[in-house]
């Protein structure tokens, strides 16, 4: 076996199924780079994901005192200030620039760019993913909606889509290299297509691509909006046996209060309605998995309670563990019970239908862990 070559950058991620996908890709971009470097590849969305990156960082600098620790990701992206007065951090780049390694090494010692005039989507995927039979495909790009408690949007930009045809030859080369199933992911899936012509839905891309790439074996979705789910993806998940039969639902609530403070565009009866479809139309071993963020800082006991009486109810299954969300200057919800919600997350484990001799859903505390490095 050869050593391990000690010049060559490493990658440590922070974060969601995007962030992996791009480290992968950043990998890759590395290759050749002969540097004694690490770049942190940061999340915002939680606090303790952010509190996480900034611990490994003092970590890293006392394992590898001569190496150059480059800061990236949404958490860079947001609060580049913060990062930069860390003594541990040679260079904060900010996300636009994340993926090109020139910018990771040369240049001002915090380059941050605006992000809201759109961020580039990679233009290749990453060859191959390190030891795993299951892959990442990018197929879309920033947010265009403005929950409150949500900091993504300022970190990614608006909401861009990467073309059937170039998500097809992506996902060939995937299953070429040996990866059975590829996973879609984005900041938010539900919305591809709205800025191609024609505006395609999801459903759209998923059959497409399933028709382009017969030798796929599998195919997975990563979070959906119940409130923008078309009839081609019903459809798609009715009848496309490769397609996984898994719904990771972004819920938030199932308090309509809080929802509506929390500028979703969805109420609990469209939770109830979307769920209720999803059985009807949908081939019976689909399972629902929904993430919900609860209470708020005045009403926070009545709220909770109120969406944890439905965790076994009729309408929507789930189990869930909670923790907290980050709060950033200017979001509604780092301002409180004025400003908008504040309240744990929770995310689901996948559970098969709810009523009677439903699983009784044991709320239990989960640390957020980085993906991990080289």
């Amino acid at each position: 076996m050869n050593a391990p070559d000690l010049n060559r950058p490493r990658v440590v991620t922070f974060g969601c199924r995007l962030n992996a996908f791009e480290s992968e890709v950043l990998r890759e971009r590395l290759e050749g780079v002969g540097a004694d470097a690490i770049v942190v590849n940061t999340c915002a969305v939680t606090a303790e994901a952010t509190r996480q990156a900034r611990q490994t960082i003092r970590k890293l600098r006392r394992e590898n005192p001569s190496a150059r620790i480059v800061v990236t990701g949404c958490a860079a992206q947001v609060d580049a200030a913060a990062f930069a007065a860390m003594p541990e951090v040679d260079r904060v780049v900010g996300n636009r620039a994340k993926l090109d390694p020139r910018a990771l090494f040369a240049g001002e010692r915090v380059s941050v760019p605006d992000v809201m005039d759109g961020m580039p989507v990679p233009a290749a995927t990453p060859a191959r993913f390190r030891a795993r039979a299951r892959a990442f495909l990018q197929i879309q790009q920033g947010c265009d909606h403005r929950c409150t408690f949500c900091i993504v949007p300022f970190a990614r930009g608006p909401s861009r889509s990467v073309p059937l045809d170039a998500v097809a030859e992506r996902a060939r080369a995937l299953v070429a290299a040996g990866h059975v199933e590829v996973v879609l992911t984005g900041v938010d899936i539900s919305s591809w297509g709205a800025d191609l012509t024609g505006r395609p839905a999801l459903g759209a891309l998923v059959r497409g691509l399933l028709r382009a790439v017969p030798e796929l074996r599998r195919l997975r979705l990563s979070s959906l909006d119940p409130a923008v789910m078309d009839d081609d993806l019903f459809r798609a998940l009715a009848e496309e046996e490769r397609l996984m039969p898994h719904l990771h639902l972004s819920l938030q609530s199932l308090d309509d209060l809080i929802l509506k403070r929390m500028k979703r565009r969805h109420g609990r009866k469209d939770a109830a309605a979307f769920v209720a479809r999803a059985r009807r139309t949908t081939r019976s071993d689909v399972r629902r998995r929904p993430d919900r963020r609860l209470s708020d800082r005045k009403r926070g006991d009545v709220r909770k309670h109120g969406t944890r009486r439905c965790r076994t109810g009729p309408d929507v299954p789930a189990r869930f563990s909670l923790f907290a969300p980050s709060r950033h200057a200017g979001r509604a919800h780092a301002r409180g019970a004025d400003g908008g919600p504040q309240g744990t997350r929770a995310g689901f484990a996948p559970m098969g239908r709810s009523g009677p001799g439903a699983i009784p859903a044991v709320p239990r505390r989960r640390r957020r862990r980085g993906v991990g490095g080289e």
